[in-house]
């Protein structure tokens, strides 16, 4: 719901979600395209079991883990997370997320510092920007 001073109140569960493949979705919140011009923001869930793949952005990130058990893996750790835990992940460095659970769904917050956020994937060097995993 858009407000009169051009603020939003945004509704999850009305919002699309984006297959991100191996049992990760992301629903975007705070986009480009209503206005945020410092930071946007999502929820990426994952099924159980789920991981993405090691990849690093173009700007800063922060990660709140919503819901669930994960396993944020980072400068050659694999560090436990629970939820109500906070990352703060500088620019270009390699990390990825997995669900610590083989059945129980988790969830996640990103922040990034930047509305034309990219993300590089490790492996392929492949290189999208945020926005267009959202359809903008």
């Amino acid at each position: 719901m858009k407000t009169r001073s051009n603020s939003f109140l945004l509704k999850p569960d009305t919002l699309k979600k984006h297959d991100r493949g191996n049992g990760a979705s992301t629903t975007p919140l705070v986009t480009k395209a209503m206005g945020a011009s410092a930071f946007i923001t999502g929820y990426t869930a994952f099924e159980g079991g789920a991981q993405i793949p090691f990849h690093f952005h173009n700007s800063e990130e922060s990660v709140v883990l919503v819901e669930g058990n994960a396993i944020f893996d980072i400068d050659d750790q694999s560090i436990e997370i629970k939820p109500g835990d906070v990352t703060y992940i500088p620019t270009n460095v390699p990390h990825r997320f997995r669900n610590a659970s083989a059945v129980e769904p988790m969830k996640i917050l990103w922040i990034y510092g930047s509305v034309d956020a990219t993300r590089t994937l490790v492996d392929s060097g492949e290189t999208r920007p945020i926005a267009a995993e959202h359809g903008e």
